[in-house]
């Protein structure tokens, strides 16, 4: 019975392979500041039915985030934190209503689109300083396919900071998102009781992923996070853009 609640009924194979992934994720978004969470949303869909893919990946997600938030706590560049608040909470509350009614798939593509246009071009001033909109553009997005990671990230880097400010800074802002993402979804009727055991063992498997990545960034330049970062992105944005017109292409079809 315990066993049962620890691996919420997919057994213990596939619960070691998702505590194993959630482990390696954190460790990939603490040491190159994005990714872990598109790999961990990558293997959830494999394993996990699809309606529950992205509120478990949400509370997944809130736990690796906490953890990393705290070991750099320190670092966060608070002045875009309450516009980013602001705007978070007007896109949640937006998604929330909407979550069913818009094309994922056309999301998925201009979201691939926008991160594609922040590596290869250099963005206005306006957007550098635009966190309340980034904030409620992520948060009303992660409502339909969980992983804005990206997108946020991708915001972060035209503030140009240093790559532990980067990190401590993404950490807190998915934090926020993700934690209102886990209420609007406990709102809707999500029942997170049954996934509970499992979710424990992957934030505290992605806790100390983030623990080893955190010494892996702190051995690393600049140059090389910053390359590192931009060809991350460039091929979560690629992903992004094929499932949307794959999705897209099927509904079609």
């Amino acid at each position: 019975m315990i066993a049962e609640l620890l691996h919420a009924g997919l057994g213990w194979p596939i619960a070691i392979v998702l505590i194993g992934t959630s482990f390696l994720g954190s460790l990939i978004t603490a040491g190159f500041g994005i990714g872990g969470g598109a790999v961990m949303l990558a293997v959830l869909a494999t394993f996990v039915p699809p309606a529950a893919i992205v509120p478990v990946h949400g509370l997944v997600q809130l736990g690796s985030n906490a953890g990393r938030f705290f070991l750099f706590r320190k670092n966060v560049y608070t002045s875009m934190m309450t516009p980013f608040v602001l705007g978070s909470l007007a896109g949640i509350a937006v998604g929330g209503l909407s979550v069913v009614q818009l094309d994922a798939g056309a999301l998925q593509i201009a979201v691939g689109l926008f991160i594609l246009w922040t590596i290869l071009f250099r963005p206005p001033a306006l957007m550098r300083k635009s966190a309340a909109v980034t904030g409620a553009l992520s948060s009303f997005l992660t409502m339909f396919f969980g992983g804005t990671g990206p997108f946020v990230a991708a915001y972060i880097k035209t503030l140009e900071l240093d790559r532990i400010t980067h990190v401590a800074t993404h950490a807190a802002c998915m934090t926020l998102q993700h934690l209102l993402k886990t209420i609007v979804f406990g709102l809707l009727g999500f029942a997170f009781s049954q996934w509970a055991g499992l979710i424990v063992l992957l934030i505290v498997s992605g806790f100390l992923g983030s623990v080893a990545g955190r010494h892996l960034l702190f051995r690393i330049n600049e140059r090389f996070f910053i390359r590192l970062l931009n060809t991350i992105l460039t091929i979560l944005a690629l992903r992004l853009i094929y499932a949307g017109a794959t999705d897209i292409w099927f509904q079609a079809d």
